[in-house]
């Protein structure tokens, strides 16, 4: 669900390298002694984890994990030295990006490391520990208790940064013998935003919860307890900040001299834009345009005004991520799928204004049961369950409705025209066995992912293992040699242009599975390498999925071309595109860029990233273009995105709902340093 690049550096990270990696009945058995813990969400149990001490004091770790479809079984082993850091740690294994090969080590003064992404090494004269890459819980898990008996629970880490821990919350979890009180504590450094983990009395690590959850064998029914908790005392925090960094202007706001994007569909010199109570009054040439005596004016010459941006596919991930959005300019989202219940609760809170936000309009996703239903899915195991699922979505407030790739393709028709009857729009992954025709004429509204739509022209044998890692490799391997002008790909292509069928490509994920090597900077991250937390940089240069050993990245790499080629095609057949990222967010503008280079026009590229996706979600008369009695959702960017789209990732004042928040004051709360660079 979301991006490779994990944004939550306690999160299971997705290395690979070049080398082979070792087998999965070469990695450490955990003895009977070892401490075990599952690894699960909402939607139940993905996979298992343990830790253990060996005689000779050796710290091991294993995990096994099989997520959506996407394995992972690695293993560690560690030692400290005698400043109580980490001296020695060898990871090994595998995920699906290939090996996950990694070594640390102290020797003569001297830190060395080599991962999948880098190999480094700097002199080691104070305690720092090092911040795996990758690997099991159990790194993560001996630098988490490093960090809690550090001396005001700060340490420096190593290969830079370093990490903070503030208390966030207590609760009470187990019974009888088991009944013990854990701490939940905030931690700065690993993330752009503060992390969540929970310790037990003694400072030892006892899980952690964010999406996918880390839990003690025994344990696992204190899931939402903990995370009503953590949410909870996150809350606190996100409260306070509102008023802070979102100003209520005392009359009207006047944007003059800027150019702006307006109708959805021209930039124009030399606009005023005019703005009184939330609503957008004026709109027109800076000579004609009159300002009112009590405006605010904040002078745009050289810059450019924009409606507020849209992800139209942002997992919101949690509280702090609304400030994180808000200075990229994303002033809305269309969120596909989430933990339901934190969803609502976030709805009631940024209504109350106790939670600063983008708009988010989001959908239930919905899931059959099996080995790779999708974290945070609401399940339907039968016909029945999955109309019963489409008519509390309704009831809920949800508009839309998300099908994944494990639920029954025999339900998709009668589920989705429930979910029409009940007004809910319908997109998604295509269970498995499906083409996108099929889905279409049962009843879906959009296709997510761009691998998706390819998957009409992909072999039986890919099509019936979509909902895992076939929906990857089918396409890296056939789609370079899929002529888009001819069958199958031609009929289906005109079919969503006649019928409206809505594409939410998320190239940026495409380009990330298939182009990059390991080492090579991410073009969605580059301008952000200097903003961010060095643990989370580290991860701008993680490479893509194992190619097959009968194929070369160049062969990926020629089938990302396809994708980027197929979103190009669709766009001048008519078929409606909404830009999405299924990341942070970073990458939106890297995806627009994308849409450029497949022929948009820049303002075509805008468009998909407001109108378009304002109208598919059905907001469009009130939001999602500069005109005279929208709300003043907008955003002032310093350059020219007319002439180079990649000038929207500097922005500079971000107004929603007609108030206003300084660009610099939501990076800073978001965890960015600084401005995003100037490209070259």
């Amino acid at each position: 669900m979301r991006a490779p690049f994990v944004v939550f550096a306690l999160s299971l990270a997705l290395p690979c390298l070049a080398d082979t990696p070792a087998a999965t009945e070469s990695l450490a058995t955990p003895p009977a002694n070892a401490q075990h813990f599952t690894i699960l969400s909402t939607a139940g149990k993905h996979g298992t984890s343990a830790r253990w001490t060996t005689a000779d004091g050796t710290h091991m770790g294993r995990d096994s994990l099989l997520l959506r479809g996407m394995a992972t079984e690695v293993d560690s082993s560690s030692t400290t030295g005698h400043d109580g850091m980490l001296a020695s740690v060898v990871i090994r294994g595998h995920t699906p990006n290939g090996d996950a090969g990694e070594t640390f080590a102290v020797k003569d003064g001297k830190a060395s490391w080599k991962s999948p992404v880098d190999a480094g090494s700097a002199p080691y004269a104070s305690p720092a520990e090092y911040m795996a890459f990758g690997g099991p819980i159990d790194v993560t898990a001996d630098m988490v208790e490093a960090l809690l008996a550090a001396p005001d629970k700060t340490l420096a880490l190593l290969p830079g940064g370093k990490a903070h821990a503030e208390k966030l919350v207590a609760v009470t979890v187990g019974d009888g013998t088991a009944k013990k009180q854990v701490t939940a504590y905030a931690v700065s450094g690993l993330s752009n935003t503060p992390v969540p983990v929970w310790a037990d009395a003694n400072n030892h690590f006892f899980g952690f919860v964010d999406g996918l959850a880390w839990l003690p064998t025994g344990y696992e029914s204190a899931l939402p307890a903990l995370e009503k908790a953590q949410t909870e005392a996150l809350a606190q925090h996100a409260k306070a900040i509102v008023p802070r960094l979102e100003k209520t202007p005392a009359g009207p706001v006047a944007f003059t001299n800027v150019r702006a994007f307006l109708d959805g569909s021209r930039f124009a010199d030399g606009q005023t834009v005019i703005v009184d109570k939330g609503v957008i009054t004026a709109v027109g040439d800076a000579a004609s345009v009159k300002v009112p005596k009590n405006a605010q004016v904040i002078d745009g010459s050289g810059k450019t005004l924009v409606p507020g941006l849209w992800d139209s596919h942002q997992h919101v991930p949690d509280d702090a991520a609304g400030p994180l959005l808000l200075s990229l300019g994303i002033t809305s989202v269309r969120d596909p799928g989430n933990n339901n219940e934190l969803t609502l609760s976030r709805a009631q809170r940024r209504a109350k204004g106790e939670l600063l936000g983008p708009h988010v309009y989001p959908s239930v996703l919905i899931d059959g049961k099996g080995p790779n239903t999708a974290q945070v899915a609401t399940v339907a195991t039968s016909q029945e369950e999955a109309i019963k699922l489409v008519d509390k979505a309704k009831a809920d407030g949800f508009g839309a409705i998300k099908i994944y790739g494990t639920f029954n393709p025999d339900w998709v028709k009668a589920t989705a025209a429930e979910a029409h009857k009940d007004g809910l729009h319908v997109h998604g992954h295509l269970p498995a066995g499906m083409r996108p025709k099929d889905a279409i004429d049962d009843g879906y509204d959009e296709i997510t992912h761009i691998y998706f739509v390819m998957m009409q022209a992909m072999p039986d044998d890919v099509v019936k293992t979509s909902n895992g890692m076939g929906r990857f490799e089918g396409p890296g391997r056939y789609a370079r040699n899929v002529d888009l002008n001819k069958e199958p790909m031609k009929s289906l292509i005109a079919t969503m242009a006649q019928r409206h069928i809505t594409s939410d490509p998320t190239l940026v994920i495409a380009e990330s599975l298939y182009v990059p090597e390991n080492g090579d900077l991410s073009p969605s991250y580059a301008p952000f390498v200097g903003t961010l937390p060095p643990a989370v940089e580290r991860g701008f240069r993680q490479g893509g999925f194992t190619v097959p050993k009968d194929l070369t990245r160049a062969d990926y790499r020629a089938s990302f071309a396809k994708l980027q080629q197929l979103v190009g095609a669709m766009h001048k057949a008519g078929v409606p595109i909404v830009a999405g990222t299924d990341g942070t967010g970073m990458e939106l503008v890297r995806e627009l860029e994308l849409y450029v280079q497949a022929g948009f026009t820049n303002e075509e590229a805008l468009a998909s990233a407001t109108i378009a996706t304002a109208h598919l979600v059905g907001a469009d008369q009130r939001t999602g273009s500069i005109k005279v009695g929208k709300v003043a959702d907008l955003v002032l960017v310093d350059g020219n995105p007319a002439a180079n789209i990649g000038d929207l990732r500097h922005t500079d004042v971000v107004m929603m709902d007609g108030k206003l928040m300084e660009a610099n004051a939501l990076r800073s709360e978001g965890g960015i340093s600084k401005r995003p660079a100037w490209e070259e």
